[in-house]
């Protein structure tokens, strides 16, 4: 059905059935509901390419979602104990503010032009980014076209010095060094002096500042940091059991084990399972991000809690707030991490 037929059955002019379509505030309430109960009865939809040439929004968020380093593993997304939660929370999020999202992965950096093009294109009003890594260029270059675009885990230092330039950008990030800083401490309260780590990749923030933080930590109360015990994990399951298991197989462990996000933690408890190391008598064990899945494990996994869904919800607000009132500057939010203590810490044994 067309917009000419519901403003006739309306009895409204088309222009007015496009401004409540439009969601324009000069229209009298009682009319907007005179034509909403027409467009509900007969299923209208407006036509999205009409919309996009007459200049109006789409009334869709792009969100794109970025792993460029487990080439081997075509389900890499969905099957993330991270971006999914975080793919589901954007989609709630703007589907109660009436908002479409549009999911594309970049697993590849030509995939950049698919965010290229769904801007160019005025596919989407606005645009939101996960799993960046260091494609500076690439990314300043989506970012400078001057749509709404809002950033998850990236270093807000290298924006802050032009904040004119980047006026469209929102950047949000969690306390990932202060949230390893209190589990490096949690273990060494605990009396563990071996302390390890499972490494995420240096070239996302995430990665970069967890590292940073376990040596701070472990420095500032004396401790040394063992190369033997650091595992080059990389975000990736695969690369972290491979990691964990090598060190198994020198036959030196640490007390304690820190792993940059879950996945690798989880990857670590099998790998010392199959070797008879038990957690957490033998180990301790803590992740980052308090994924759903690790508290109905055995032993429950204590992790550093990453609040997914609230940064999701800011990502979504800011950038459709910023797309609706056209008034654009530089946006850095920080949502805070939290310790969750479950089974798979204990004291240190006395040597």
């Amino acid at each position: 059905m067309k917009s000419e037929k519901i403003a006739k059955l309306a009895g409204v002019s088309r222009s007015t059935v496009s401004r409540v379509i439009n969601n324009y505030p000069n229209v009298p309430q009682e009319t907007r509901e005179k034509v909403m109960k027409v467009i509900e009865k007969y299923h209208y939809e407006p036509n999205t390419c009409a919309r996009v040439l007459a200049g109006k929004a789409t009334n869709t968020i792009g969100l794109f979602v970025i792993s460029m380093t487990d080439q081997e593993n075509p389900n890499r997304i969905y099957q993330n104990n991270y971006f999914a939660p975080f793919v589901d929370a954007v989609v709630d999020c703007a589907n109660v503010l009436g908002y479409y999202v549009l999911i594309h992965t970049v697993y590849r950096t030509e995939d950049y032009l698919k965010v290229k093009q769904a801007f160019s294109q005025k596919r989407i009003d606005a645009g939101i980014m996960i799993g960046t890594e260091k494609d500076q260029e690439i990314l300043h270059s989506i970012v400078e076209m001057g749509y709404p675009t809002a950033i998850i885990d990236y270093d807000a230092e290298e924006i802050t010095a032009q904040e004119e330039k980047y006026g469209n950008l929102v950047i949000i990030n969690s306390t990932d060094y202060e949230g390893t800083t209190q589990a490096i401490n949690y273990l060494i309260q605990l009396g563990h002096r071996d302390i390890g780590i499972i490494k995420g990749r240096l070239n996302t923030y995430s990665g970069k500042v967890r590292f940073a933080a376990y040596v701070d930590a472990l420095e500032k109360k004396g401790l040394p940091v063992n190369e033997d015990f650091i595992i080059e994990g990389a975000f990736l399951k695969k690369a972290a059991y491979e990691g964990t298991e090598k060190m198994v197989h020198r036959g030196k462990l640490p007390t304690a084990l820190f792993s940059s996000n879950d996945d690798m933690a989880l990857s670590a408890m099998e790998v010392f399972k199959d070797n008879g190391i038990r957690v957490p008598e033998d180990i301790s064990v803590i992740g980052f991000d308090d994924v759903p899945v690790i508290s109905q494990i055995t032993p429950a996994l204590t992790s550093v809690k990453v609040p997914v869904y609230e940064m999701a919800k800011k990502a979504v607000e800011a950038v459709i707030e910023m797309h609706a009132q056209e008034q654009y500057r530089l946006q850095k939010y920080v949502v805070r991490t939290e310790l969750m203590l479950r089974e798979t810490c204990a004291k240190a044994k006395m040597m």
